[in-house]
């Protein structure tokens, strides 16, 4: 039966009464889809509702999914953060998360590219040498114990030792594997829709999920896979900020390379993976990314990509012609651990998966594993750890920092204007003005104040998007809604301002 046909029986108005759905499961990424694989193993019955098709047009669909338990901010952070039992608890729920991926795909006999492989962070520069010592160090203690120094590391360009080597990380093609969970989820019997936006979520007897048609879902429980969580305004937005990372694709020799990952000690770091050929005659894929930036305070994005070219013909002299561009979206948490858990905003019934951290294939995992225990009523030893109602109990200047820039971002919006004139607009551009006293994204007629908690939107060149600096929701050219926390359009220009559709092509 066809998913939009079998969803209309779980379909009211406001005031009537329908179906009552088991599981509903927004967001159909690694974390969404992973969690309704989990749940409907255990016989729960789960409907999943997203935008876009599974696994196709989110944050899922742009990492460069790198399966790895060594913590992206570093492992002697982690430790100074949470202290040593829990952060030997990340790194164990880790490495649990890419067992998981590994056992699916084995069990389930998914074609997706999986391996285990060696991960290696190497120096930046000649000065990080004892930034490797004490990551050395911490790996051991968090019970890393097969993680070994190397001196005479090299690339195949040059030597870059000291460095670590982490055996048994691995690798996979997100896009296969998240592509093979939504057929096993639908030849089930579960159910996955596309085209319907959730605006809301509301806890109780039963969770109330509001759709943007108007109508809307009643369930047992509902998981919010987000990547930003939609509930709230405050309760977890203001213990992480969203950033815009890079990455580039590069043809290289089929069998050049030895399949590795790498990391650097660069502050933001870069990362590096091999792809392998998906047809016969085409070639490897190397993939680097990094160059990482607060959403909303850059426009260099061609310069960004460029770097990363730079690097990767520096490490791998062998790559060839740069096939792929992209961007995609990471929230940081103040402590480098997701949230993941009950929705300190509602009540029981709603727990929610966010603060990937660049980590979303192996925190993605964490969050199915650990939101099926939750919401089976079992114990799971992750649940403080990642619980989104835990503090900054240490971190405090991170999360102060981030929190400030916040209040400087609506005081700025408030008080100034970031584009000169309007006939400096290049064709197909935009850029936040005023007019009649009013912000306006000029390049089309809507507001540049952010639905979600008022923030000033930033005009992003390369993804054509507005994109809020504070809590990272994003807006199409038209003032409609990509990605969250906000739910709502930007809002029509009011008053006297003239509208701006297709100012940047004016004469």
């Amino acid at each position: 039966m066809d998913s939009a046909v079998a969803f209309e029986p779980y379909m009211m108005a406001r005031n009537e009464e329908a179906r009552v759905a088991d599981i509903v499961v927004v967001g159909a990424g690694i974390a969404g889809l992973t969690t309704a694989y989990l749940l409907q193993k255990e016989g729960r019955e789960v409907l999943v509702v997203d935008k876009d098709r599974p696994g196709g047009c989110g944050e899922s669909a742009r990492t460069t999914a790198h399966l790895s338990n060594v913590i992206d901010d570093g492992l002697a952070f982690l430790e100074e953060q949470v202290g040593l039992d829990k952060a030997r608890l990340a790194v164990a729920s880790h490495a649990a998360a890419i067992e998981r991926i590994e056992r699916i795909v084995a069990e389930e006999g998914i074609d997706c590219d999986f391996r285990r492989l060696d991960g290696w962070l190497i120096p930046y520069t000649d000065a990080d040498a004892t930034y490797i010592e004490d990551e050395l160090a911490a790996a051991h203690r968090l019970g890393l114990s097969g993680a070994e120094l190397c001196e005479d590391a090299a690339m195949p360009n040059h030597r870059i030792g000291p460095a670590i080597r982490f055996p048994q990380q691995g690798q996979f093609h997100p896009g296969k594997y998240l592509a093979a969970l939504a057929l096993l989820i639908t030849d089930r019997g579960g159910l996955i829709v596309h085209g319907q936006r959730v605006i809301g979520v509301e806890g109780g007897e039963y969770a109330l999920i509001s759709l943007g048609d108007g109508r809307s879902l009643k369930s047992r429980a509902c998981v919010l896979a987000t990547n930003s969580p939609i509930v709230d305004k405050y309760a977890i937005h203001a213990k992480q900020a969203p950033y815009r990372t890079y990455a580039v694709a590069l043809a290289i020799p089929v069998g050049a390379v030895e399949p590795a990952l790498w990391w650097d000690t660069a502050d933001p770091c870069h990362y590096v993976r091999m792809q392998p050929a998906t047809h016969p005659g085409e070639p490897d894929l190397l993939i680097v990314g990094g160059e990482d930036h607060k959403t909303g305070e850059a426009e260099d994005m061609a310069t960004r990509f460029t770097r990363l070219e730079e690097l990767a013909r520096r490490l791998f002299p062998m790559a060839g012609e740069c096939r792929y561009r992209w961007s995609g979206q990471v929230l940081e948490p103040f402590d480098g651990l997701g949230f993941i858990g009950r929705d300190p905003a509602n009540t029981a019934n709603i727990v929610i998966a966010t603060g990937d951290s660049g980590m979303g294939m192996t925190h993605g995992t964490i969050a199915g594993m650990l939101l099926t225990d939750l919401v089976q009523g079992r114990a799971n030893p992750w649940t403080d750890l990642y619980d989104p109602s835990r503090k900054p109990l240490r971190n405090l200047k991170r999360a102060l920092s981030e929190n400030i820039d916040v209040a400087r971002q609506l005081i700025g919006g408030a008080l100034g204007s970031d584009a000169a004139s309007l006939a400096a607009f290049p064709p197909g551009s935009g850029a936040v003005v005023r007019l009649d006293g009013t912000h306006v994204a000029a390049y089309v007629d809507v507001s540049a104040t952010c639905t979600h908690l008022g923030c000033t939107v930033r005009w992003n060149p390369l993804e054509n998007s507005w994109d809020c600096p504070c809590h990272g929701s994003r807006f199409a050219i038209d003032g409609s809604v990509l990605a969250g926390p906000a739910t709502a359009p930007l809002k029509p220009v009011s008053g006297n301002a003239a509208p701006l559709r297709n100012i940047g092509r004016r004469s």
